[in-house]
């Protein structure tokens, strides 16, 4: 079922990207000193290293020309990363990795893009709601943005920890954008959310916290990546190292200086600097560890969201290799 899905929406997409600004002639093949890679990005914090090597000039010291492209889910920007449109995807590992799986794509893993932290995942009911503690939520609908992905992979294994049976859960697709009508309406009981998403609604429906959705046994969980093809990492190693190193640097002034990401933040994210300065942000690592992409592969497999074991490490890029 999730294949046909994954093939439904694929066919659907529509992605409209400028040639002139994709750099798939390999490694010196344009005739320019300067490389030039396209990364489609979502408007999510998630995304910060890259903004953060753009305004730091970290692309520009390893001569590589980045044009990010925003899309509204990453999974539209599939065909374009097949057929050369673009190189880097800044996307969810979980639909990926269920994409290489499905043999819809060859992915590999240019470079680390967030991770679960204390507070970046939330579970929030409305004012005066009747749910006091996790346990009250067996037999509750709960919102996640996309159904089977990472907020209900990662969700259930909370759940289970604090004694709750995932399986009593009704879990309903209910995009970020519009959880705040959703919960206020009574649609839903509550909301399994990511920053900025959790202090947004905060503000605009007085929402409460239930549930630190971002504690044991999930953090430090990868939530996401920057993606790009074998056959695009084979034919160009030195691209994609250079893309490597800069986005690493990043990720490093990300995570030793919270300021960087939220000067950032407004550009892309659609948060003003208030809201930018209060949001419980995730981790931004800084290495490739396969034993933590693992762990999350492996928690896909006991869910049921993967149909076969996978080794991380197969879908790492490593510079030199």
């Amino acid at each position: 079922m999730r294949q046909h899905r994954i093939a439904a929406i694929l066919c659907a997409a529509v992605l409209v990207l400028a040639a002139p600004g994709c750099g798939g002639d390999g490694d010196g093949g344009s005739g320019s000193s300067k490389q030039h890679v396209t990364v489609a990005v979502l408007p999510v914090v998630d995304a910060a290293a890259l903004y953060i090597a753009q305004e730091q000039g970290y692309f520009a010291a390893e001569d590589l020309e980045v044009t990010l492209q925003p899309v509204a889910q990453s999974l539209a920007a599939l065909p374009a990363l097949k057929n050369g449109q673009l190189e880097v995807i800044n996307g969810n590992y979980v639909t990926f990795l269920q994409a290489h799986q499905q043999g819809t794509l060859a992915m590999r893993i240019v470079a680390d893009g967030a991770a679960v932290a204390p507070e970046f995942l939330q579970v929030l009911v409305p004012p005066g709601s009747p749910i006091k503690t996790v346990k009250d939520l067996a037999g509750k609908t709960v919102a996640v943005n996309i159904l089977n992905n990472i907020q209900s992979l990662t969700l259930n294994a909370v759940l289970r920890a604090n004694g709750v049976d995932p399986a009593t859960i009704k879990y309903r697709a209910v995009q970020f954008s519009v959880m705040d009508k959703a919960l206020a309406g009574g649609d839903v009981d509550a909301v399994h959310t990511a920053e900025p998403f959790g202090t947004v609604l905060k503000q605009k429906v007085q929402a409460t916290q239930l549930l630190d959705a971002g504690q044991a046994p999930v953090t430090d969980l990868p939530v996401s990546g920057y993606i790009s093809t074998a056959d695009w990492v084979d034919k160009n190693p030195d691209t994609a190292a250079a893309f490597q190193r800069a986005i690493t640097r990043a990720q490093n002034l990300a995570n030793s200086d919270r300021k960087q990401v939220e000067k950032v933040l407004p550009s892309f994210a659609k948060v003003d600097a208030p809201t930018a300065a209060a949001l419980d942000l995730p981790a931004y690592p800084s290495e490739l560890e396969p034993a933590r992409l693992q762990k999350l592969i492996d928690l896909m497999r006991q869910q049921g969201l993967l149909k076969a074991d996978l080794d991380a490490a197969s879908i790492i890029y490593h510079a030199g290799r």
